[in-house]
């Protein structure tokens, strides 16, 4: 941006951030210091110092300081996850266009593969998780109930709508409890990939992730497929 001074000199001024601009900057940068160095760990000094800000402009945005400024990291990294699973469980696996019994082993596999590579697109926000984890002693519980409702609560429920659907076409046998399905089909696809790679800290060989979600599925379907 370009102004003339009283001396007819041009000079260039520097847009301002809008105070939008500013809290996003915040939050991405708290993001970032909380997934490295956990909630306990982190301080306001050096989110500001990693968002370009003082901590007066963070306490500005965030009254309540650590607690309230986790809770917000928390909930705009597991919304942002939360909409990106659920594209591609409705790309997938969308209730209202069943698979073709033959391929629903493929598609529930495809589906797993894509939700398992969250962990590299999203590494700071499975940092975050992992330190939740490790310190939900220290992290008030509104904080966690909140990181619940915003992200894997609200994928759960859909995702056991998904399984509701293919049990009602007889693709799957839920044995009349599709959250419970939902919780281990879950369980099956990324445990062990996520303990083994650190939440995706030390990532495993592609070839290593495919085969242990691959065996999820498999045992998935053996455990809760249609009997005819």
């Amino acid at each position: 941006m370009t102004s003339t001074g009283a001396k007819g000199e041009t000079t260039t001024t520097r847009p301002r951030r809008s105070r939008a601009d500013k809290a996003t900057a915040i939050v991405q940068a708290a993001c970032e210091v909380f997934g490295r160095d956990g909630y306990s760990r982190a301080s306001i000094d050096t989110i500001a110092t990693e968002a370009g800000a003082s901590t007066r402009t963070i306490y500005n945005h965030f009254p309540g300081g650590k607690e309230e400024l986790f809770r917000s990291v928390m909930q705009w990294s597991s919304e942002r996850v939360r909409d990106e699973q659920l594209a591609q469980l409705r790309r997938y696996l969308d209730p209202e266009r069943p698979p073709h019994p033959d391929d629903l082993e493929r598609d529930l596999l495809v589906l797993a593969r894509a939700w398992v590579g969250l962990m590299a697109d999203f590494r700071d926000h499975f940092s975050l998780v992992r330190h939740i984890y490790a310190e939900a002693g220290h992290i008030p519980p509104e904080v966690l109930e909140a990181w619940q409702e915003a992200g894997p609560r609200a994928v759960g429920r859909e995702v056991t709508a998904a399984m509701s659907a293919l049990a009602d076409r007889r693709l799957i046998d839920v044995h009349g409890d599709p959250a419970q399905a939902t919780v281990h089909f879950m369980a099956l696809i990324s445990t062990e990939i996520t303990q083994r790679s650190y939440w995706g800290l030390s990532p495993l060989p592609q070839e290593e992730a495919d085969r242990l979600t691959a065996a999820g599925v498999r045992a998935f379907l053996r455990a809760y497929g249609s009997a005819g």
